[in-house]
């Protein structure tokens, strides 16, 4: 399975020297890692915004169980990225290549089962399932309201907010997601987290209640393809930009994590952003918009249960301790870390 990921692409002999060495050297190597880009797609900071502001478009009977949870489903907004390195079958999750499928990408089956009937699990898989994906998803989401089961319908409503925000990146919709194919390397990186990270302070991502979706699965595909549309402009603007800037003002050196790291300019990314014309803000209202209605969408599919009835709900440090349990067998599968029983 192909590991998407710009720093696994671009720095995978780093990595394999400072983790393949004492365990000295693999703690200096997981520094580095997060120091100089270990970035998620769409960026940390953007995952849990679109989930949190997705909760304040759900309706009286939803709103007052996700606003008491709301810290839970915007810190674990996160968590399909924390997994994407040691969890089999989770990366494929987050992406599909539509350019590999060519023309015949219009007519791809919608759903799952005829998908692999017509093309192959294992090509699907390669190529990415986001799409699909999304739908298992809101099936589970949909289960888990019948059986007024408040653990899973948190955890699914937040994995759910991930995945459905990624594909609203048009970089998550080519397999040159990373500009690697045209020599844009680090365009994705610069797109999804450094654009937000400097202006979406000031984007517009207050929108209405949210609206029943009626086919799920036509609105799923609708956005990855608007999406797919939207990322020729991606390269094109940017190699445009690129051939007018002087290259020693195209990136410049900010301080990340204590560490003085290169990144794009202020006057680059600034210039770049305006070129898109609000494209990021447009793909990330469209993000807080699908969540918000998906989420609806599930509740009312399951018959609109009471919610109420599990105001009393909180995570308890049992729940609290099995979780971090969870992260840290994460952590040990990407680095190979074997607990203290095993020696």
């Amino acid at each position: 399975m192909e590991i998407r990921h710009v720093f696994f692409e671009k720095k995978s002999k780093i990595f394999k020297f400072f983790f393949g060495k004492s365990l000295i050297l693999g703690c200096a190597g997981l520094f580095l890692m997060f120091s100089f880009g270990f970035q998620a797609w769409w960026g940390f900071w953007a995952h849990r915004r679109i989930n949190r502001l997705a909760v304040f478009r759900l309706p009286p009977g939803m709103q007052y169980f996700y606003k008491k949870h709301i810290d839970y489903l915007t810190e674990n907004a996160v968590n399909p990225d924390r997994r994407r390195y040691a969890v089999v079958g989770e990366a494929e999750r987050h992406f599909i290549d539509l350019d590999v499928y060519g023309d015949s990408a219009s007519v791809l089956p919608k759903f799952w089962p005829a998908a692999v009937k017509k093309i192959g699990e294992d090509s699907l898989r390669k190529h990415g399932i986001v799409p699909w994906h999304i739908q298992t998803a809101c099936f589970q989401l949909t289960e888990a309201f019948k059986d007024k089961d408040p653990k899973r319908i948190l955890s699914i409503s937040a994995d759910l907010g991930h995945y459905i925000a990624d594909a609203n990146v048009p970089l998550h919709t080519t397999r040159n997601y990373n500009g690697q194919l045209t020599k844009q390397d680090g365009i994705h990186a610069f797109w999804e987290s450094r654009l937000p990270e400097l202006y979406a302070v000031d984007y517009d991502l207050w929108i209405g209640q949210a609206t029943y979706v009626d086919n799920v699965s036509e609105a799923v595909w609708t956005a990855v393809n608007r999406a797919h549309a939207a990322s020729d402009s991606v390269f094109l603007l940017e190699r445009q930009l690129s051939e007018s800037f002087a290259h020693d003002k195209k990136f410049s050196y900010e301080p990340r994590n204590n560490v003085l790291v290169r990144t794009y300019s202020e006057d680059f990314s600034r210039a770049y952003h305006e070129r898109l014309k609000g494209q990021v803000q447009r793909q990330m209202r469209s993000s807080v918009e699908m969540v918000g209605n998906l989420w609806f969408t599930c509740w009312i599919n399951a018959g609109q249960p009471d919610l109420s009835e599990m105001n009393n709900f909180s995570f308890n440090e049992t729940d609290k301790k099995a979780e971090a349990a969870e992260q840290r067998s994460w952590w040990r599968r990407l680095l190979h870390i074997r607990s203290e029983s095993e020696y």
